[in-house]
């Protein structure tokens, strides 16, 4: 691959520049056309699963890593039929350009109209997980916008299969190529033209790590939707349920340790620790689980690991569980407010009244009572996807999906007024 900066600069703004042309055909393409585009690109990734999961192979064997990191890096076949199942759930989903958002007639007889339109040019820069592209294409392709895409190069070649299935799909359907483009090259002067592609890129969404993130935020010159790190916590209260809490709780930390919607921190409540804590503690430690735990906690299983300076503010990723005792609701709101990453937050209780407290007073993007918060999720939403979970307060927040890609428009129809 060529090193020059310039070289890679330039590839960029010719992609860009067919994305802008490929985003005004689609932006009017009609539903169908979409839709089949979709359809054939499930079909390709099902066709093609013995390329994309040889190409995964030659990434994980370059890969180095944790163990989280290496499974959000793997495809298997199951999740290669997964993303070729998310792509029809999309399709099959209502056209969310073909509505009506309000309607409503002033005085004067003019007729106004909020109707949605696609955002124009997407650019996604994501890390590991080589399944977010076919995401990001289904939900861009629907909405009616262009994407360019830019993975993680320890998923390069696995990126590419999958962008291949995604490119026959258009073909089927008589859309253009440029709709969805894959970055031909990791390096990072790619990234670089990407960040300053004021004018050619509408909306920026950087999906990964906090680093990547953080690089993002301070380096863009075009409108950003952040995906917020996943600092999630989950919060025993005095009115819980012991075995709803472990069922819960285990299935929060330790279903996929490396998704965002993941638990990190374990809020519990003093009057109820010494009965809850000791029996989450061991359903956690069966299924592998590591701890970091406060002085309260350690007071009751003085066994478990003391918890750093830091610990509450980490975001794991892995089978690691930070545990904090606190008062009462007041307490844990605070410690929520002080550390978490408006991400997703949960609380479990039998008291609706302390739920619904909880539920009006925690600023994350999504709350949850009585429910993991592995549920953080566009799949699990009804939005067939997401392209990335919103922690910012503009525009969308939480799972991204098919509306929140697009913005809208007024259309004012009159029968010859003129302003006095």
């Amino acid at each position: 691959m060529n090193a020059d900066p310039s070289h890679h600069a330039q590839m960029f703004l010719q992609a860009a520049a067919a994305a802008r042309l490929a985003a005004r055909v689609l932006a009017k393409s009609p539903a169908a056309a979409r839709n089949a585009a979709l359809s054939a690109a499930a079909a390709a990734l099902e066709a093609g699963a013995a390329e994309i999961l040889a190409a995964n192979e030659r990434d994980l064997a370059a890969a180095t890593g944790s163990s989280a990191f290496q499974d959000r890096l793997r495809l298997t076949p199951e999740r290669v039929t997964a993303m070729a199942a998310g792509l029809r759930e999309v399709a099959a989903l209502p056209d969310p350009l073909d509505r009506v958002l309000a309607e409503w007639t002033r005085p004067n007889g003019l007729k106004i109209s909020r109707v949605p339109q696609p955002i124009g040019v997407i650019g996604m820069i994501y890390e590991s997980r080589p399944n977010v592209g076919a995401d990001a294409a289904a939900l861009a392709l629907k909405s009616g916008n262009a994407l360019l895409l830019r993975g993680g190069s320890e998923s390069f070649y696995s990126s590419q299969a999958i962008g291949n299935c995604i490119a026959k799909g258009l073909d089927a359907a008589g859309l253009p190529r440029a709709c969805v483009q894959m970055a031909p090259s990791t390096d990072r002067a790619y990234v670089a033209a990407m960040l300053k592609a004021a004018g050619l890129i509408d909306l920026l969404i950087p999906r990964g790590g906090k680093t990547l993130v953080e690089r993002v935020l301070s380096e863009a010159r075009v409108p950003v939707l952040a995906h917020g790190e996943g600092l999630n916590h989950t919060y025993v209260h005095a009115g819980a349920e012991l075995e709803m809490a472990r069922s819960i709780i285990a299935n929060a930390k330790m279903r996929r340790t490396s998704v965002c919607g993941a638990t990190e921190v374990l809020l519990l409540d003093e009057v109820i620790a010494e009965t809850f804590l000791p029996p989450i503690v061991t359903d956690l430690e069966a299924l592998g689980c590591a701890f970091r735990a406060d002085e309260g906690a350690q007071r009751i299983l003085p066994s478990l690991p003391a918890a750093g300076e830091k610990d509450f503010d980490t975001e794991w990723l892995d089978a690691t569980l930070s545990i904090k005792l606190v008062k009462n609701l007041d307490a844990a709101l605070a410690h929520i407010a002080a550390h978490g990453s408006d991400h997703t937050d949960a609380i479990i209780t039998q008291d609706a009244a302390a739920a619904e407290i909880f539920l009006a007073r925690i600023a994350s993007a999504v709350g949850l009572w009585n429910a993991s918060t592995q549920f953080c999720d566009g799949g699990e939403f009804g939005f067939g996807g997401e392209i990335g979970i919103a922690t910012g307060k503009l525009h969308a927040r939480g799972p991204v999906g098919l509306e929140q890609l697009t913005t809208f428009r007024y259309t004012v129809r009159g029968h010859g007024q003129v302003r006095p």
